[in-house]
């Protein structure tokens, strides 16, 4: 099995450390046209401190990789970019750039590399880099769990997770549940399906819908919302069959089931209630009988028939 560690600043750890997160942020001040491919989606993400500390600090589970303008991963992802506030996200980044030589932006692109369910250890619980940690390291590594050293560390990060199992805020995790100690130098690992936030969730969305609008089509990014076909709060899960990338009045007017998408056509259906109660809506009954205008490449993102019949259910023509 494959995992990365990835270094990161103290600071980032001690202010997320604070209190229980379902996804982080993972940024790098540098974004655009660079993909992260070190692992694949769900593996293990290490988090490792910089020089003097040269620990492994804790972990999560690598979700999504997408660029985004500094202003929109702080209205994704807010404090969990590791920052109070994001006057100091910014100047963070801005310092990371400077050192670079890059112009300075008002709001500059970044990649940011989403984590979900991440663990954060107390100091004693630390585990020393591994071994074979050179100083040219500055962003990352991978390691397998087929290597002597990536056993070992694998090992050592297995064990610490179990002592934490009950200080999660899920009664239980991914994280634990599938690791489990069989004997010195082995494991065992069931694979399971990794649960997703709010913020990895719409990061999903915005990257499946190649950030546009499902029903206009339009790429504005900071009008762009994700929605849920079936709300969150109707057990509706943060999965990619059930989000829709939709223009912010669309999302408005999909929410209040003004609009809907037909579950058996995908064709968007335009409520009358809108000209009667408004005397209006020109400009959305044009979308009404349309197919929608984008749909994510794999069929296994796409909305979900189960999700799109919820909500036709409470749809009023």
């Amino acid at each position: 099995m494959n995992f990365y560690v990835g270094v990161t600043d103290k600071g980032w750890f001690d202010f997320l450390r604070q209190e229980p997160r379902e996804d982080v942020n993972f940024w790098k001040p540098l974004g655009g046209g660079t993909t992260f491919g070190a692992v694949s989606k769900d593996a293990y993400f290490l988090f490792k401190l910089k020089k003097p500390f040269h620990c492994i600090a804790g972990l999560g589970r690598f979700v999504n990789q997408i660029d985004l303008p500094t202003n929109m991963a702080w209205e994704i992802f807010g404090p969990r970019n590791g920052f109070a506030s994001y006057g100091a996200f910014v100047q963070a980044i801005n310092k990371y750039r400077a050192g670079s030589g890059k112009a300075m932006e008002i709001s500059p692109v970044i990649s940011c590399l989403v984590i979900t369910e991440p663990v954060f250890f107390k100091e004693e619980d630390w585990i020393p880099a591994p071994a074979d940690w050179s100083n040219p390291i500055v962003t990352g590594k991978v390691y397998n769990t087929g290597s002597p050293i990536g056993s070992k560390l694998w090992v050592d990060v297995n064990a610490t997770l179990l002592r934490y199992q009950h200080d999660l805020f899920a009664p239980t995790s991914p994280l634990t549940e599938n690791l489990v100690l069989e004997a010195p130098g082995t494991y065992r690992q069931a694979l399971t399906k990794v649960r997703v936030g709010q913020g990895a969730f719409q990061s999903l969305v915005l990257q499946a819908y190649d950030k546009r609008c499902a029903i206009s089509g339009e790429k504005t990014l900071p009008v762009l919302e994700a929605a849920h076909i079936q709300p969150f709060s109707q057990a509706g899960p943060n999965s990619l069959g059930n989000g829709l990338l939709l223009r912010s009045d669309l999302h408005k007017l999909f929410d209040r089931h003004y609009l809907t998408i037909d579950a058996h056509d995908r064709v968007v259906r335009v409520s009358s209630r809108i000209r009667e109660e408004f005397q209006n809506g020109k400009e959305y009954y044009r979308f009404d009988g349309q197919p929608l205008r984008v749909l994510p490449k794999s069929l296994a993102d796409q909305p979900a028939k189960q999700y799109l019949q919820h909500h036709n259910g409470l749809f009023m023509p």
